[in-house]
């Protein structure tokens, strides 16, 4: 009798892990193309760590360094972050499409004043794009964007002076925008507290899927399992038990699923500190 009894189980079990194995293979089919969406999404916009990165090793590391602590000492005093991005080809990538991407990557600005501005430089397509944040599209309007293109940067670019290029519109966008914010002590010290946000959507995303999957196989293993010795013997399941999670009736605990704090990247380089873009500025090519 206890050798049918344990044949029985032993098949009945192998029965039951047959099944969860394809459920799971099945709902990693489903799940892993869109980790590789986000994972693919994130990759492919740089984070900046300086107010000025050049991909194309075209500035001296004098020149970086100068036109970084020109910016630093702009954003110290007014709050208004403007960042240059210097890389060689966007490929068949627009240029609109990436640069709005790049700066909402990158929360250029502050959270509630939305004043960042990013000055993408691609080398290679000969293009130039000034993406202005939704707080300083008063000051900085696109036909002023578009004048400093002109007017401040495609000179100096189209005799190969690409420092002074970078400097003159630098300058041209700092002139517009000084008087549209300032800073103060407080505000100073909550800058970049929510550089986490541009880590943390596809980290965000892939905790919410993985909570589902988790979810799921729990509440497929109580089904077939139940508690204790029920699924063998027989025993009545209890109604609640298709949560995993805690909670009778389906009813979640207590508490959120993350813990709260926000995190940031200090020192003299930079740091996003929340701004929105909504496709303001200009665009102009040399």
């Amino acid at each position: 009798i206890e050798s049918l009894f344990f044949y029985k189980s032993f098949l009945y079990f192998s029965f039951k892990f047959r099944i969860i194995k394809n459920l799971i293979l099945l709902i990693l089919f489903f799940f892993t193309p869109v980790l590789d969406s986000v994972s693919q999404t994130s990759e492919n916009v740089t984070q900046f760590s300086e107010y000025v990165t050049d991909e194309t090793n075209t500035l001296t590391q004098s020149q970086l360094n100068s036109l970084r602590k020109n910016l630093r000492s702009f954003f110290d005093s007014t709050s208004t972050q403007i960042v240059v991005y210097m890389i060689s080809t966007l490929g068949d990538e627009s240029l609109e499409d990436y640069s709005i991407r790049l700066a909402e990557k990158n929360k250029i600005g502050q959270k509630g004043k939305d004043n960042g501005v990013l000055l993408l430089i691609v080398k290679d397509d000969r293009k130039i794009r000034i993406e202005v944040g939704y707080g300083l599209e008063g000051s900085l309007t696109d036909a002023e964007s578009k004048m400093i293109i002109e007017k401040d940067i495609k000179p100096f670019f189209r005799s190969g002076d690409y420092y002074a290029g970078i400097n003159a519109g630098v300058n041209a966008i700092m002139t517009a925008t000084e008087q549209e914010y300032t800073t103060d002590k407080s505000e100073e010290k909550s800058t970049g507290t929510n550089i986490a946000c541009c880590f943390g959507l596809p980290i965000f995303v892939v905790i919410i899927f993985g909570f589902i999957f988790i979810s799921i196989i729990g509440s497929i293993i109580r089904r077939i399992f139940g508690f204790g010795k029920s699924a063998v013997f027989g025993g009545k399941k209890n109604k609640n038990d298709w949560f995993w999670f805690g909670g009778s009736g389906g009813s979640s605990g207590s508490g959120g699923f993350f813990s709260g704090g926000s995190s940031g990247f200090g020192g003299g380089g930079f740091s996003g500190g929340g701004g929105s873009f909504g496709g303001g500025g200009a665009s102009g090519s040399w």
